[in-house]
């Protein structure tokens, strides 16, 4: 049997190969610590459960949920969208409904590209940015996301031969692996750019809310008020807690709106409309629980940089994601898939290697804040003995 060319880039993902090297650490006696993945280990606020479960039971739920059963929750992400961030959304055209903000990013690239033309990704970036690319038969340009830029990526850089055939432009601020962060005036001039080229400017806006100054990050549409070439996305996993529940949305122009519904309605319905029940509330109740769920992460991030800087790794303190990004010591700093395997392996702690989110991002490693204080100081001293041996 010969499967199709287009899954062939698929093949390496790096949470599958960490996957195989915690499982292979297993099998020696390891017990895991598992800093790889951003699932995180809070739980969902019972008033959220609550609308959850009061839905369970009512059978007028138990069916498929096509588009207009969605009506209420794109109301209410409308007018809570509106009071956010002082932009008017229409409810109708501009919302859809999404399995996570995952699902809307591996798939708009079916409503945007044709073959052969380029969509322009971060470097380092999230991977299934780069999978929803090949699957629509597009080609990649990466944008270098340095450290003496701020992890920003520099528009003047692209090449006049790439931008003639590049049709999207793929943001996500706060980001994910560097939690680098993005001012309005970067916005304003991603969206000019956009505008200049005729591309379409997607944000993936999944850490909102994980910030730990006073200055909350913008939103595209801020600057794009009128949407003319933005959609972002937004999902309940990271803010809320409900990874799990798989419930998200994207927000912006009509036309993009329209096109990711036409894939959607190929691919699958909505979930189990009390999973969208638990959203409203979410959305529509105190903010407390968002708040509370961010304070553990900042004594979570204060704790792991004290404890990484008293082992001598000098690791910088984000200021927004449940991310720390840190620059491997020297002996490391050219393999850190070789790094990560070798350290589960060896004491079960998992992290991600930088090279796993694109060339870029070789010479680091991500530690995903999803474990309590107790057990990152486990952590660490595991991995100061690791490093110790090198």
């Amino acid at each position: 049997m010969q499967l199709s060319e287009r899954i062939k880039p698929l093949a390496k993902n790096v949470f599958a190969d960490m996957d195989k090297a915690k499982t292979e650490a297993i099998l020696l006696g390891k017990t895991i610590i598992d800093l790889s993945l951003g699932s995180s280990d809070l739980p969902t606020p019972s008033h959220i459960i609550s609308s959850i479960e009061q839905s369970l039971n009512n059978p007028e739920n138990h069916g498929y949920l096509l588009h207009g059963g969605t009506a209420e929750f794109r109301k209410v992400v409308a007018n809570w969208y509106e009071k956010r961030f002082g932009v008017f959304v229409d409810w109708q055209t501009e919302i859809l409904p999404l399995i996570g903000c995952q699902e809307g990013t591996a798939h708009l690239p079916l409503a945007i590209l044709n073959s052969g033309d380029y969509a322009l990704l971060l470097d380092p970036g999230y991977p299934s940015h780069a999978g929803g690319i090949y699957l629509a038969g597009g080609q990649i340009y990466t944008l270098a996301l340095l450290a003496e830029n701020n992890f920003l990526p520099q528009f003047n850089d692209i090449p006049q031969e790439i931008l003639n055939k590049a049709k999207m432009m793929v943001l996500n601020y706060p980001h994910n692996p560097t939690s680098a962060t993005a001012s309005l005036d970067f916005f304003e001039s991603a969206v000019q750019f956009c505008k200049s080229n005729n591309i379409v400017l997607v944000h993936d806006f999944p850490y909102m809310d994980i910030v730990f100054d006073e200055n909350k990050p913008p939103s595209v549409l801020q600057v794009d008020t009128k949407k003319e070439v933005s959609i972002e996305f937004f999902t309940f996993s990271k803010s809320y807690n409900m990874g799990g529940f798989r419930i998200g949305f994207a927000i912006g122009n009509p036309q993009l709106i329209t096109g990711l519904k036409q894939i959607k309605s190929v691919v699958d319905f909505n979930q189990y409309k009390g999973i969208l029940n638990g959203a409203i509330t979410a959305l529509t109740s105190s903010q407390e629980c968002v708040e509370k769920t961010v304070k553990t992460y900042q004594e979570r991030r204060d704790f792991l940089i004290k404890a990484l800087h008293n082992i001598g790794w000098d690791v910088p303190t984000p200021s927004a994601t449940l991310y720390v990004w840190a620059k491997l010591p020297k002996a490391w700093e050219q393999d850190s898939i070789d790094f990560c395997v070798e350290l589960v392996k060896k004491t079960g702690v998992a992290l991600s290697p930088g090279a796993g989110f694109g060339n870029n991002g070789e010479g680091y490693v991500r530690f995903a804040l999803v474990k309590p204080p107790e057990i990152l100081q486990e952590a660490v001293e595991k991995i100061a003995i690791f490093m110790n041996k090198k």
